[in-house]
């Protein structure tokens, strides 16, 4: 989706649509098996709807507008320190209207010893070829097909996989957007809000997998709360299938 990072884009794409389908598509296009993990609609924050959501949850996407509060708090955030585990899989956006790709990206390269992933396929080269990467390199890496001609800047299987998810959707894709994806996922035991267009991930505290998804929601709520004019809010969790493929 939009960036407004400083960095100037070489690139921009269509934004991927807030849709379970959409995003099924693209993660099993690039080598996340059918019948390992699936992306579902989170209808609403309160308990008995977070209850609805296939358990376990691995990780949580969350489109939001880009306001001025927003852009406020992103900029305040910016100029404080940010510690967090070295087991988080972090990387930078420098590629306009990719955040729904870089979240679906932060989501998998967080639960990688959750999940298989194709043997060969995207996925299975890119984070294993990334894994010791700062998130700067991680996004450079992306651009400028340091190892095959498959990644951002070319036109190669992730390009293509975003493309075609971005444009088979229920809306009209255009390049004009001014919301934002971001991934909340729960890494070593605090939960981490994973975002792009930040120098680092933001923690929110102690966290654990089994409350990954009602944690996440507090978060959400209280970023709502900040906007509670817009329409533009969205939350995908990525669940774990379970062994009956539900």
């Amino acid at each position: 989706m939009a960036t407004l990072d400083e960095r100037p884009v070489a690139k921009r794409w269509l934004p991927l649509e807030a849709n379970p389908d959409i995003m099924n598509q693209f993660l099993w296009g690039l080598g996340l098996p059918v019948d390992e993990a699936v992306c579902c609609d989170v209808f609403g924050l309160e308990e008995e709807l977070l209850e609805m959501v296939p358990k376990p949850v691995l990780a949580v996407l969350f489109l939001y507008p880009i306001t001025a509060k927003t852009e406020e708090e992103r900029l305040q955030q910016e100029s404080e320190k940010k510690d967090y585990s070295s087991k988080v899989y972090f990387m930078k956006q420098t590629v306009g209207n990719a955040c729904g790709t870089i979240g679906l990206l932060h989501a998998v390269g967080n639960i990688t010893s959750e999940v298989k992933f194709v043997e060969g396929s995207f996925f299975d080269k890119f984070f294993k070829s990334t894994a010791s990467m700062d998130p700067l390199q991680r996004a450079v890496f992306l651009e400028n097909d340091l190892q095959r001609a498959v990644f951002l800047e070319n036109d190669g299987d992730m390009e293509v996989a975003h493309t075609v998810a971005a444009t088979v959707g229920d809306t009209v894709a255009s390049d004009n957007v001014d919301t934002h994806f971001i991934c909340f996922a729960c890494v070593d035991g605090e939960l981490y809000e994973l975002d792009g267009r930040k120098s680092a991930p933001i923690s929110h505290g102690r966290s654990t997998p089994s409350t990954l998804l009602r944690d996440a929601a507090k978060v959400i709520k209280s970023m709502i709360e900040k906007n509670p004019d817009s329409p533009n809010f969205n939350v995908i969790a990525i669940s774990k299938k379970s062994s009956d493929g539900q």
